[in-house]
């Protein structure tokens, strides 16, 4: 059964079709994808197919993605989740996306700390990794001011509309 989270504002939910719309929104926003490396979403049958992916994903225990909702409010205003999950190996890499509306109100870091309490105590998880586009500021600093430690700088790790971006690797560790 999927698992539902709550915070004091939020709600950490499986994503259904119903969310196709908001998820085209956030992901063709060029604002959201400036420092996510990936290309644009372009169509509702695309979100569903990826809608679907999530869905199996988490049925084979390869990852977990959230719709974030404000508590009593329709829609989502972004997602947060794990992937590249090894239960082996007890670690995932969490990555995050608000639409830019909700950017700078705290919703990210409570969701990612909702997450991450998750990730440790009901996954099992010993490590949460984040790779993270060095000039995502916002990124860097809500990482760190969780307890993220900066391991490292991959160059050239990652494109963003064809161009190479140097990313920093976080570690949490249980």
């Amino acid at each position: 059964m999927f698992p539902i989270l709550h915070t004091e504002r939020l709600e950490l939910r499986e994503l259904t079709s119903s969310d196709g719309q908001a998820l085209l929104d956030c992901f063709s926003n060029p604002e959201v994808l400036r420092h996510y490396g990936q290309q644009p979403l372009t169509s509702l049958v695309q979100v569903q197919q990826i809608i679907q992916n999530f869905a199996n994903n988490f049925a084979l225990k390869r990852g977990i993605k959230w719709g974030i909702a404000l508590k009593d409010q329709e829609g989502i205003i972004g997602t947060i989740g794990f992937q590249e999950w090894s239960i082996e190996h007890r670690r995932a890499e969490i990555s995050y996306a608000l639409v830019p509306e909700y950017w700078g109100k705290g919703y990210a870091q409570e969701a990612v700390k909702r997450a991450i309490s998750y990730g440790f105590e009901e996954m099992d998880l010993v490590r949460i990794g984040a790779i993270v586009f060095k000039e995502n500021e916002a990124s860097n600093l809500l990482l760190q001011k969780i307890g993220f430690d900066q391991e490292g700088l991959l160059k050239k790790y990652m494109h963003q509309n064809n161009v190479p971006h140097d990313t920093y690797i976080y570690s949490l560790i249980k």
